[in-house]
């Protein structure tokens, strides 16, 4: 398996940002091709000293790196991608990787 984690920072206005990523950017993500599961946390992300920096973390799952490659490649990624601009003002870090369970 792989995944990909979309760790999007506090937006200032966390309304505006929850009504287009779960109405409009969610929507759009979930029709990459190869995606087995999406995952969003709910509620404040903590950190070990509390409250963290960042507002949401999405976890999106494939079969493999290639996959993940294949699904960004595809004309749904580069939507899915495109639209960060809409909303991720804040910003967002993207990061892939193979996962196993130990």
């Amino acid at each position: 398996m792989a995944k990909l984690f979309a760790i999007y920072q506090q937006p200032a206005d966390t309304a505006a940002f929850d009504d287009y990523y779960f109405n409009k950017h969610l929507p759009l993500a979930k029709t990459l091709p190869g995606l087995r599961s999406y995952e969003v946390t709910s509620g404040d992300v903590m950190g070990m000293a509390g409250k963290h920096g960042a507002y949401l973390v999405a976890v999106l799952e494939f079969d493999s790196m290639a996959a993940i490659q294949a699904a960004m490649a595809s004309a749904q990624g580069q939507a899915t991608a495109a639209d960060l601009a809409n909303f991720a003002g804040a910003g967002v870090d993207i990061m892939v990787g193979e996962t196993r369970r130990v």
